[in-house]
């Protein structure tokens, strides 16, 4: 799993390679990830939009912006959280996904959120140390 806290917002992501989705003869790889969000801080906050930047593993780079995360804007209040699967397919056996929320505060005030780097990696990619 892969957790970043910003703003006493805590994000935290775990993929899964979804084989029975995924085509490797036609340079199809699908993964799916779980994404929790939680409300550490003091105030009620609502996530207003999201900003993925997906790079595949010979570095080309679709990014993604949009309202809400499927389909919902949540409101969480302090102590909340909120949960939500999503997926992205990729051309290539491996990539990384990383990205932000836009939150707004009660009062009007919108932050942005950091998602942590995720790593998409699948059985059809050899591994290499680094």
């Amino acid at each position: 799993m892969y957790t970043k806290v910003t703003r006493a917002i805590r994000v935290t992501v775990q993929p899964v390679f979804l084989e029975e989705q995924s085509m490797p003869a036609e340079s199809r790889y699908v993964w799916a990830y779980h994404v929790r969000i939680e409300n550490e801080g003091q105030e009620t906050v609502r996530l207003r939009t999201r900003y993925w930047h997906i790079t595949d593993a010979l570095g080309r780079v679709q990014e993604v912006r949009g309202p809400g995360v499927v389909g919902e804007q949540p409101v969480l209040e302090p102590g909340g959280s909120f949960e939500y699967t999503s997926g992205t397919p990729l051309p290539t056996p491996s990539g990384i996904m990383v990205g932000s929320y836009r939150f707004e505060t009660g009062g009007g005030e919108a932050f942005d959120v950091a998602v942590p780097a995720f790593s998409l990696d699948s059985p059809h990619q050899p591994r290499q140390l680094n």
